[in-house]
């Protein structure tokens, strides 16, 4: 028996058969030629589906539209030769960051270079300058800069590991950290004390990295803070919680970066 459904029931049930088959959100983005934004509002029942649409779905994931609604749907668990033999021959891009040490010291010191010298440059700023270059370069090309992890904590994201990769850094003179006084309060700075490898950016990594510290360094401390509190990702997770970064897909201007198809931000 067929049965009408909500946006959010085809949603639920689009998920389960995505997740069945074995695709990604990407690959099953790209396979019915929408964006990932618009398959992630579907998904959430955000987002209507037309029959066009939904015929690919159904070619793709191998269901009969009479399944999708009908009272009595199922999801087959067992996936077909084609994706067993798609899975054999493509690794999923894993969204699990992991940090790459070199990239993360050399991304600190280009920022510290560019803008150093800049009286507002203390750690709060730094911290943010870094999230967002770590951020939307994940929007942008869906892989991590640095894979380092961000931890939300009540004045915006900060590094889980910075401080001891501060410490490493300072102790091997490659950085000095210096206090200063920076509008009538105590500042602690870092100056960097060698050149970043710049042989180990992309082109692609240094304009992101460029664009945020062209954007955001002449902010205050308690603008960029105030500023990456409105950021979906912050705003999405639990305190005290690590920031996840598919969560720059539910973004929208001023935040997000990359520019998407017309209704990727209709229900956002």
């Amino acid at each position: 028996m067929n049965i009408e459904l909500s946006q959010k029931q085809i949603g639920q049930r689009i998920t389960e058969l995505r997740k069945a088959k074995g695709f990604s959100q990407e690959e099953l983005a790209k396979s019915v030629k929408m964006s990932r934004p618009s398959l992630t509002q579907i998904e959430l029942g955000n987002r209507n589906i037309n029959i066009i649409e939904l015929q690919r779905f159904s070619m793709i994931l191998g269901f009969s539209l009479d399944n999708l609604i009908s009272h009595d749907f199922t999801v087959n668990q067992k996936i077909e030769n084609k994706v067993e033999k798609k899975l054999e021959t493509t690794t999923e891009r894993i969204s699990v960051p992991t940090l790459n040490i070199t990239k993360f010291k050399n991304v600190l010191l280009y920022i510290l270079e560019r803008c150093a010298g800049k009286p507002n440059i203390g750690e709060t700023v730094l911290y943010k300058l870094l999230y967002f270059s770590d951020f939307n370069y994940y929007e942008l090309y869906e892989e991590h800069l640095t894979g380092a992890k961000y931890r939300k904590l009540p004045y915006g994201p900060v590094p889980q590991e910075l401080d001891s990769i501060l410490l490493q850094m300072t102790e091997s003179g490659q950085l000095q950290k210096v206090k200063t006084e920076y509008l009538g309060n105590l500042q602690t700075r870092y100056l960097p004390l060698i050149k970043a490898d710049r042989t180990e950016f992309k082109a692609g990594e240094k304009e992101v990295i460029d664009r945020v510290i062209e954007q955001m360094s002449d902010w205050s401390a308690v603008m960029l803070s105030n500023y990456s509190q409105g950021d979906k990702p912050w705003k999405a997770t639990e305190n005290n919680c690590e920031i996840n970064y598919e969560l720059v897909f539910y973004r929208r201007p001023p935040y997000s970066v990359r520019v998407y198809e017309e209704d990727a931000y209709d229900t956002f």
